[in-house]
C-alpha cells in the first residue's frame, strides 16, 4: 500500500491562487509501513497530550496530512491506533525492566528495578503518560494496574528466593512484589512532572524505604491497633 503526502516543491505551471514567487506543494509517495509509523507517532503524541477522549481521528489525520479513511484503513479507527500504541509502550517498559534485573545482591536488584522505571519515564515520557491514563478502551492488558502486575511478576521469583533464605513464607512474595513495584510506579507517576530531585536520588530514596523496611521485616507481622480483622 502506498499513500501520498504533500511536501513543498516547485512546479512549472503558474498558480494564480498563490502569491508570485510562492511554491506549490507537490506530492511524493509514502509506503504503507511509513504511513503507519507516522500515524503511530502522531497518535502517541496526541494521546499523551490530550488523552484518548480528547483526541479525534480528524486531528490525527490532519496532523498526518491525510484524509480520515487512511487512518481507518490502517487501524480501523482511533481505538485500534490507541491499542497498538499502548501495546508498544507496555512491551518497551517490560523489556527494560526484564533486562535490568540481573544477578546480584537483593538490594542492588531493587535499585535496578527503580532505575528501569525511572529510565523509561525519562526516555519515553509520552509513553508513560499514556499508560497511566484511564481509558474506556484500555483492556485488561492495557491498564496501569495490570502494568504494575506484569512488572511485579518479573521480581516475584527473586523475592521468593530471598524469603526462603530469611525463613519467610515464599507464598507471600507476590504480595510484597506488588507492594514494592506499586510504590516505585506511583512515585514515578509523581516524578514524571516534578523531575526533582534527580533520578539517581529518587532511586536511592525508594530503595532506602523499601530495603530498610525489608531488612526489619517480621516473619509474622502483628497489628497493634484495636482492629484485628
Amino acid at each position: 500500500m502506498i499513500d501520498d503526502v504533500a511536501i513543498d516543491g516547485s512546479t512549472s505551471k503558474p498558480d494564480k491562487s498563490r502569491p508570485p514567487g510562492g511554491r506549490r506543494a507537490r506530492r511524493v509517495r509514502m509506503t504503507g509501513a511509513e504511513r503507519r509509523e507516522q500515524l503511530l507517532d502522531i497518535g502517541r503524541t496526541l494521546f499523551a497530550e490530550k488523552g484518548f477522549e480528547g483526541t479525534s481521528v480528524e486531528e490525527i489525520a490532519a496532523k498526518a496530512g491525510v484524509s480520515k479513511p487512511v487512518v481507518y484503513e490502517h487501524f480501523g479507527g482511533k481505538e485500534g491506533l490507541y491499542a497498538v500504541v499502548v501495546d508498544r509502550e507496555m512491551r518497551q517498559l517490560l523489556d527494560m525492566v526484564t533486562s535490568a534485573l540481573t544477578a546480584g545482591h537483593p538490594r542492588e536488584l531493587l535499585e535496578q528495578a527503580a532505575f528501569a522505571l525511572l529510565d523509561y519515564i525519562e526516555r519515553y515520557t509520552d509513553g508513560f503518560r499514556i499508560l497511566v491514563r484511564d481509558s474506556p478502551v484500555a483492556q485488561s492488558t492495557g491498564t496501569f494496574a495490570s502494568l504494575i502486575s506484569d512488572i511485579a511478576t518479573q521480581v516475584e521469583d527473586i523475592l521468593g528466593l530471598e524469603f526462603k533464605t530469611r525463613g519467610f513464607d515464599p507464598k507471600l512474595a507476590p504480595l510484597y512484589a506488588q507492594a514494592l513495584v506499586g510504590m516505585v510506579a506511583l512515585t514515578g507517576q509523581w516524578w514524571v512532572d516534578a523531575r526533582r530531585p534527580k533520578k539517581a536520588e529518587v532511586a536511592a530514596h525508594l530503595v532506602n524505604l523499601a530495603w530498610h523496611g525489608l531488612d526489619g521485616l517480621e516473619q509474622k507481622p502483628r497489628l497493634i491497633g484495636r482492629r484485628k480483622n
